[in-house]
């Protein structure tokens, strides 16, 4: 069995939410497994009108974090990359929020692309997860947590992944995002 994953620097991280400054966690990843279990431990600080935004290489671990997040918030359907279709909704199996889950890789604008899409609408009632969202999403709201996730690149076979979970407005101001590394 392996290891959980593990923060970087907790101490800074503790020290930065109780001085006021920006909610941020960095979390290393070594496997698929452990890159969903950091998803469904996220679920527990997740809530409707939520919005996620990933970054990262390609095969850096976004669908696979949002395979996570769908197995944590018991949604219906297999959570695949929505790259083809651009947006999925993965409806709820229970009482928890439906799960939107877009790829705007393929989109090159900013929020007028995304509005044929009306994120705005699900926004209050999902957990919306946008991969490849920086420089896209942002004006939804001003309430959002961005993660991004680095990886070796070229041809290697390392999975050892980097992720940076940062709680951006005042939704997360007093979230302890250091739950993620347990």
């Amino acid at each position: 069995m392996e290891a959980p994953a593990a923060p970087h620097s907790p101490a800074e991280t503790e020290a930065s939410v109780s001085s006021g400054e920006t909610p941020s966690v960095d979390v290393t990843v070594t496997s698929p497994e452990q890159m969903r279990d950091l998803g469904r431990r996220l679920v527990k600080l997740l809530r409707a009108g939520d919005l996620v935004m990933l970054d990262g290489e390609l095969g850096a671990g976004k669908t696979t974090l949002t395979r996570g997040l769908g197995e944590g918030l018991g949604v219906r359907g297999a959570v695949t990359s929505p790259t083809f279709v651009i947006a999925r909704v993965h409806p709820s199996l229970g009482d928890g929020p439906p799960l939107v889950h877009v790829d705007a890789y393929r989109l090159g604008g900013g929020l007028d692309e995304m509005e044929d899409l009306d994120l705005d609408v699900s926004l209050s009632d999902s957990v919306i997860v946008v991969e490849w969202g920086e420089g896209k999403v942002e004006e939804l709201t001003d309430d959002r947590l961005h993660i991004v996730i680095h990886r070796a690149v070229g041809d290697t076979t390392d999975e050892v992944r980097h992720v940076t979970v940062t709680g951006l407005g005042g939704r997360w101001a007093a979230v302890d995002l250091t739950v993620l590394s347990a």
